[in-house]
């Protein structure tokens, strides 16, 4: 499968930067209307819009099924008049549905989604990987791509008796505290390490490393051995090994693949084998 151009920036070595998480959309102070003589163009009037939707739509977590007009204006900060006429525009275009007098995320959404086209290579890249990994080690598989300061998962896999909580497909979790983000933050360009510790290394549990000397001889190994081990620093009881997965014979990273068990479960030496030839069989495939 050849790797189209512009996938590898993905997960390139060059991060992106800090807290650029999408579009930089511009929002109008104040107003929900542009007035004649208004210095502002159509160009900028389309943004204005667009930079009110953007906290709307943002406005749901992955643990939300619907959320009321008064939810989605607090965790917006957009007038509640203006959340109610988008809302309504967002219901039409079928990017919001309406389930009684709440709101949720609607199917277009998971349409325009499967249209990503470089996640989409990936993921039919990965998935027969993945599902070797899962047949040999019978725990879960994550891959994951970085974005920004965190990783984004595009695939999980998991048994009956996997983690179904903390990661999920299209969720994001820090670089510096997670298997696959220390594997992709060891292979990275320095300036993301300094980004990273920038904007603080925040404890999530009573193991997560905060500190940037104890992260940066972490990295150092990872980069010796080729593998990374978190243990218990996103959830206590369970443990991450993690490889970087390179596009073909280049040094194009484009993501990281790991295994995720209970602690008392982990055999890291006898999984590594097999992670390591998953992560080399992706690469070939992307070649």
């Amino acid at each position: 499968m050849s790797i189209p151009a512009g996938l590898a920036a993905a997960g390139s070595r060059e991060p992106a930067a800090a807290g650029n998480r999408g579009l930089v959309l511009a929002s109008r102070p104040a107003g929900d209307t542009v007035e004649a003589g208004d210095s502002m163009n159509s160009a900028d009037s389309m943004n204005s819009v667009l930079g009110k939707v953007r906290p709307i739509l943002e406005a749901f977590t992955a643990d939300d099924s619907a959320l009321s007009l008064a939810e989605l204006v607090r965790r917006s900060g957009v007038a509640k008049a203006t959340v109610h006429r988008l809302a309504q525009e967002l219901v039409t275009w079928g990017l919001l549905e309406r389930e009684g007098c709440d709101y949720r995320l609607g199917l277009r959404l998971f349409e325009l989604g499967q249209r990503v086209h470089r996640q989409r290579i990936l993921r039919e890249a990965v998935q027969p990987y993945m599902e070797d990994l899962l047949l040999i080690t019978r725990e879960t598989i994550h891959f994951a791509i970085p974005d920004s300061l965190d990783v984004v998962y595009l695939d999980k896999i998991f048994p009956h008796r996997g983690l179904n909580a903390e990661s999920r497909v299209a969720g994001r979790l820090p670089l510096y505290c997670t298997g696959t983000g220390k594997a992709i933050l060891a292979h990275s360009p320095p300036s993301l390490f300094v980004d990273v510790v920038r904007n603080g290394l925040k404890p999530i549990t009573r193991h997560t490393v905060v500190s940037p000397g104890r992260l940066r001889a972490q990295l150092d190994r990872i980069r010796d051995d080729g593998i990374a081990l978190e243990t218990e620093e996103i959830r206590l009881g369970y443990a991450s090994l993690a490889v970087p997965v390179f596009a073909g014979r280049t040094t194009a990273l484009v993501g990281a693949l790991s295994i995720t068990a209970p602690t008392y479960r982990m055999d890291a030496s006898g999984h590594a084998t097999a992670l390591r030839t998953a992560a080399l069989g992706i690469g070939r495939s992307l070649a």
